[in-house]
């Protein structure tokens, strides 16, 4: 079967012939029908301190071919959503509500993929869905019963349950809220349909691509900010009573970023960060004396707080009903085969997402 692997850091993913995994007694065998491309890949694959190949694709909608003789979640013909969250529904922190923790996340890493000079290439958080085929724990695919498009469906398994989540679930954005949201590429794109969900008042999207600020405005976003015209941080405030925003989000990753959502939140006010980092060892450094006396709330949002057995469905309903729109969030379909040209246009900032169909 056809996988691309990223053998190199910052070098174009080869395409190869591969076997298809072998199946271990939790596994399930799943046909891609697509799989969405998005910046947890590109930081994956361009890590500089990443020293082995990589099968990068981490979130995916397809058929469950095959399952081993100890899963009970999904059966052959089952519709999946595979995601990078994985829930198992039985540890400590599944039972306690908060499954974007579950142990199972431990494995996700586990070699998977025999390569043609004999070494053995892991799958991105446990998927590796940037293949016509990938194996699975049952703990990372829920079943769906939907007649959403695959190429929609696709989209929920990290980007729109980590930005709609960021909101609904971690931030727990009120009506009449104002919101302020740094990058509006997938992720951000869904934190401001989550805030405008949520019924938040103002929303004011800020990001450098002309593109993006018009696709947020579609997905909810009331004031759309170039931060090339002048400082945000004065920009929100002149929105909000001169006060900053009741949440701010920071979905890009960058600790300067980070540093400018804490100075977007008025006092009191609640800064939720969500962009991976670039770098292991990369560091935020915030003014005492603000994050003191401020009263600032600052809390890491994983996976956007989803617990996939719960929130899949609910997601879903959100995008039947036209609440959840998700069809404009997919910019550009591509095929397996121009996976490295959907990679270039991730790393130009061009469109919402690309998805392979």
């Amino acid at each position: 079967m056809k996988v691309a692997v990223s053998y190199e850091p910052n070098k174009p993913l080869v395409l190869e012939d591969l076997p298809t995994p072998e199946i271990g007694p939790r596994d399930v065998l799943v046909r891609v029908a697509a799989s969405g491309i998005c910046h947890t890949d590109l930081t994956s694959i361009n890590r500089a301190e990443r020293t082995t190949p990589l099968v990068p694709g981490h979130k995916a909608c397809g058929t469950v071919e095959a399952v081993g003789p100890d899963v009970r979640r999904v059966k052959a013909g089952d519709r999946v959503l595979a995601s990078v969250s994985p829930a198992c529904g039985a540890c400590w922190w599944c039972v306690n509500g908060m499954s974007n923790h579950c142990e199972r996340g431990a494995a996700r890493m586990a070699p998977r993929f025999d390569l043609p000079d004999g070494r053995r290439a892991p799958a991105l958080c446990g998927c590796g869905s940037f293949a016509e085929a990938m194996v699975v724990d049952e703990a990372t695919v829920v079943a769906v019963r939907t007649d959403l498009p695959d190429e929609q469906l696709a989209l929920l398994g990290c980007g729109v349950m980590t930005g709609v989540g960021a909101a609904l679930n971690t931030a727990e954005v009120r009506p009449g809220s104002s919101v302020a949201v740094i990058g509006c590429g997938g992720v951000g794109q869904s934190v401001i349909q989550g805030a405008r969900i949520a019924g938040a008042s103002v929303i004011v999207a800020i990001d450098p691509s002309p593109g993006r600020r018009e696709a947020s405005l579609h997905a909810g976003a009331t004031h759309a900010i170039d931060p090339a015209g002048g400082d945000p941080v004065e920009q929100v405030r002149a929105l909000t009573g001169g006060r900053g925003a009741d949440h701010s989000f920071e979905a890009v990753g960058l600790p300067h970023l980070m540093v400018q959502a804490f100075d977007l939140a008025r006092a009191e006010g609640t800064v939720t960060l969500i962009g991976m980092p670039p770098a292991m060892d990369a560091t935020l450094t915030l003014p005492a004396m603000s994050a003191i006396f401020t009263g600032k709330r600052i809390q890491g949002s994983v996976a956007g707080g989803s617990q996939i057995l719960r929130d899949f469905p609910r997601y879903i309903r959100l995008a039947e009903t036209g609440r959840l729109d998700l069809s404009s969030m997919v910019s550009r379909r591509i095929t397996l085969d121009q996976v490295n040209e959907g990679i270039e246009l991730l790393e130009r900032g061009e469109g919402v997402r690309t998805v392979i169909v």
